[in-house]
């Protein structure tokens, strides 16, 4: 979860110079080579189920393509600390998503904690923060300002997709392993955005795109395919899908370090005022109860 923070504050000067679709398929192109020996199914792994293959696309169509469509699009129209902030509502969705696909018991202050992620994203809303460093004067200023409620609306859905990506994995886990749950998901993300790839590459001047974009996009590709997917899935393997979401706290930690240690981002009065209140909800809906404590 430090690593998905990191990438989705460090998305938005890629996203400044690729378009989002173009970008995505750039991402699943990367991962796809790194993990193309993930692929080969494992001496004793079930072979695959039609509903196995129905959670695998679905685990990617969320997961990867919506997800990534949301988050960047969402942080190009707005900062990446809003973007940690709202991203904060990951571990209140997951319990939710749990307790209504997993019928994992969900206790009364999960609920409390859905309505402090709530608030939060609603003082975020209210935030006019402005972007400060040169990449982010490369996005329009009067769209960044004036579209930022549709930047906050997209990582919204992007924490919706989140949900259902830890939930989905928690299922997928149970007779697939994580490597090779990494590499079917991010097949199917390549195959959703090739077309669009194809078409925004055929007109893209690649020859602009400096040294050093290069090399973040290749971080921002092996992170978001291949080393987080490999480390949530191997943890969900032995820990239930609401219990996970506590880790999640450190999405939005890391995301918003990153925004105002390396783009240059401040934080407001109301947008830390914003944060506490949706970690406070992290905290109620995640935080182990006495009987779980208690059995160590």
């Amino acid at each position: 979860m430090a690593l998905v923070g990191s990438y989705v504050a460090l998305s938005k000067p890629l996203a400044a110079i690729f378009p989002v679709l173009l970008l995505a398929w750039l991402r699943f192109g990367i991962g796809g080579v790194a993990m193309l020996h993930w692929l080969k199914k494992p001496p004793g792994e079930p072979p695959l189920t039609p509903r196995m293959r129905r959670l695998l696309f679905l685990e990617s169509f969320l997961g990867n393509f919506l997800f990534t469509l949301c988050m960047i699009s969402g942080v190009k129209l707005t900062s990446a600390v809003s973007a940690g902030v709202i991203m904060a509502a990951i571990p209140a969705a997951v319990a939710v998503l749990s307790w209504l696909f997993l019928r994992e018991r969900v206790a009364p202050r999960v609920w409390a904690g859905v309505a402090c992620a709530v608030l939060g994203i609603a003082l975020v809303a209210l935030s006019r923060t402005e972007l400060t460093t040169q990449t982010a004067s490369a996005l329009a200023p009067q769209h960044s300002s004036n579209l930022a409620w549709l930047g906050n609306l997209l990582l919204i859905g992007a924490v919706l997709c989140e949900a259902s990506y830890a939930v989905i994995g928690k299922a997928l886990t149970v007779s697939l392993s994580p490597r090779r749950i990494s590499a079917l998901i991010n097949l199917w993300g390549l195959l959703l955005t090739t077309p669009f790839g194809l078409w925004l590459a055929w007109r893209f001047d690649f020859g602009a795109v400096p040294a050093s974009t290069w090399v973040l996009l290749v971080f921002y590709a092996l992170a978001a395919c291949m080393w987080t997917v490999w480390l949530w899935m191997t943890g969900l393997k032995s820990v239930p899908a609401a219990q996970a979401g506590v880790f999640t706290v450190l999405l939005p930690v890391s995301a918003a370090a990153v925004g105002v240690g390396v783009l240059g981002e401040r934080l407001s009065t109301l947008q830390l005022l914003a944060y506490g209140v949706a970690l406070t909800g992290v905290l109620l809906a995640t935080a182990p109860t006495r009987a779980v404590r208690r059995a160590g």
